[in-house]
Parts: structure tokens; sequence; C-alpha cells
């Protein structure tokens, strides 16, 4: 009896390796643009899924969304179609707690990763699931359903957003706050604009959008960071982007969880913290916008570590990033060093 619960314990092993290491193959594939055509490469730059689609983006758990026909479907990490590209237009189409939204004509529904459509609910808009909840919007009010499709927060919020380490933002009676999982007010409405929870506090901004300032609430609602900056990001790698000035001329620069400026805002453009490094520009800024802008990335102490600009802001993701030079797009590693270009595939 016990050699027998053995073996089934050892095969339920295997199988769980299995999967945990198709799903890591699958994560360590990176959507690509040739000739108008969209393929996948791996974390090496070799193609491993030839360019074929009319787009695609990247993998989430196990699944990637692409475009053929004019329509949406998902495939593996082998490139095989395993959902029909039979949806319209993408929503948050990817996979996020084991389901997507997506969209047939006018009518949103979530399906699992065999297709199978589990969820259809009766709404003017649909999101992907995020905490095991979903925002909805019914008539011109949000509401939040679980994974069974029933309705646990009632349609009564102006706007709303994805649950994120526990709590939604949501908007009533003009002004912002969040509520938990049972719709229980965690953080007052007394914020003119807010952001979700990150690494446990939330951007907020008191008064208007010119003349306000924005701080950081933690998930009771104390004031962590108080509202001081001209425009403040949200928390990432322990850092927090912020901007000094309006958003025509003002500059960027970072601070820690105490406020403390730690990175001087000396950028004309900037971006959270993403796989260590962030995405930064010191371009000239020409009628509130960057003229010829080049982007480059530095680290958590504001050293430069990839120093080419590229034409294209883009963000790391697991160690490689999709930028621009000279009109080409390629990855590049944390140490600028081009591991795929589409120039190679002409």
């Amino acid at each position: 009896m016990n050699t027998a619960k053995q073996k089934v314990k050892l095969i339920a092993l295997i199988f769980i390796g299995l999967i945990c290491k198709f799903s890591t193959q699958a994560q360590d594939l990176y959507p690509f643009s040739d000739k108008g055509k969209y393929g996948f490469i791996n974390k090496s730059g070799k193609v491993v899924i030839a360019a074929q689609f009319e787009y695609a983006d990247k993998f989430s758990e196990g699944l990637a969304i692409v475009k053929q026909g004019g329509k949406r479907g998902f495939i593996d990490a082998t490139g095989k179609m395993v959902i029909p590209a039979q949806y319209d237009q993408k929503i948050d189409g990817y996979f996020s707690d084991g389901l997507a939204c997506v969209k047939q004509g006018s009518k949103y529904s979530y399906i699992d990763k065999t297709g199978k459509t589990v969820i259809e609910p009766k709404c003017e808009h649909a999101y992907k699931f995020s905490g095991g909840m979903a925002r909805i919007q019914v008539g011109l009010k949000f509401a939040y359903i679980d994974k069974t499709g029933n309705i646990v927060i009632k349609p009564e919020y102006d706007g709303g957003w994805d649950f994120k380490e526990g709590l939604a933002r949501v908007k009533k009676g003009g002004k912002w706050g969040f509520i938990d999982k049972t719709g229980k007010v965690a953080v007052d409405f007394i914020y003119d604009e807010a952001f979700e929870f990150s690494e446990g506090l939330a951007n907020v901004r008191v008064g208007d959008e010119k003349t306000g300032k924005w701080g950081f609430v933690d998930k009771t609602g104390k004031v962590a960071i108080q509202p001081q900056f001209d425009k403040a990001y949200f928390f990432s790698d322990g850092l927090a982007c912020i901007r000094v000035g309006d958003f025509k001329t003002g500059k960027f620069g970072y601070i820690d969880k105490t406020g403390k400026v730690v990175i001087n805002p000396i950028y004309s453009g900037a971006y959270p913290f993403s796989d260590g490094v962030a995405c930064v520009s010191t371009s000239p800024i020409v009628s509130g916008s960057l003229k010829d802008a080049r982007w480059q990335y530095i680290d958590k102490t504001g050293k430069i570590v990839v120093s080419k600009g590229s034409e294209y802001y883009a963000d790391f993701n697991n160690g490689l990033a999709y930028v621009r030079y000279d009109g080409t797009y390629s990855y590049i590693d944390k140490t600028g060093k081009i591991v795929w270009s589409a120039s190679a595939e002409k």
C-alpha cells in the first residue's frame, strides 16, 4: 500500500515538474516583429517560433495571445495553436488566474486554457482576473465578480481597477479610495487620483492635476510619504519614479520608501524600475515632448548600465529589453549586447 502511494506521489511530482518546466520555457520566450509578422525568440536570441502571426504578445501562464486572419487565439511554447483564432478585439487577453477575458462581437466571456467558456457576464465591458476577482462594467458603474461569475461587489463605483495586493482602487462621489475583496472600504474616498498598490504602498494625489501633489499611503490608509511631488509613480524594486516640476519642463528622479530622493531629478523622461534597471532619457523637451528621444538604462544607484540610446522606450523583462536602434528593432541584454536584431532576419 505504501509502495503504491509512493509511486503515485512520484508520478505526481514528475508531472508537476514537467508543468513547471514547460511554463518556465514559455516565460523565457519573447515576441518579435519582422517584415510585418510576429514570432518568438528565446533568451539567447534564437528564433524558436518563426514569424508567422499578424500580432503576438508575451506568454502568460504558459500561453500567448496571437492574431491570425484578423482574429485572436492562443499558442503554447511550441507555437501550436491550442485555442483557435476566433476572438475579436483584445481586451486583457492574456491568461491570469487561469482564465482569459475575450470578446466575440459585442459579447465578453472568460475562457479556461482548453478554450472552454466558463463565465459569460452580462456587462458592457469586462477585464482580466487578478487576485481571484475581475472587474466588469455594468451600465455606467463598475462591479467585481469571482471565478464562479457571481457578482461579489455590486455595481456602485464610477471608476474601478484591478485588485492588487488585496485591494482595488475605486471612485465614488468624485474621489478615489480602496476596497477589499468583500467590498469593505480600506482607504477612504478622499483622493483626487490614485493608483494600485505596489510593494505595500499606493501613490495618491491631493488636489487637481496641474497644482495637486502626490504622496503615498499604506493599506490602512495611513500616509506613508506626505504629498509633495508634482508626479509620483508606483514602487518597484524598492524605488518610485517622481517628477519635480510641471509635465512640460519637470525633471524625473527616484525616491525610496522613506520619501528620500536617492536618484536626483535630472531626467527629462523616466519610467519605473523593472528587472533591476530603469529606462531614462536626458533628451531635450520641446513643446512638452521629448525631441529625438534617446533612452538609456540606469541601475538603482543611478549609474548608466546601457549607454547606447534607444529610439524606443522599453522595460527589461526577465533579462531582455526590446529596443530600437537606427530604425531597427532589437533585443538587448543588461550589458547592452544585442542578442537578436530584425536586421539579422533579412
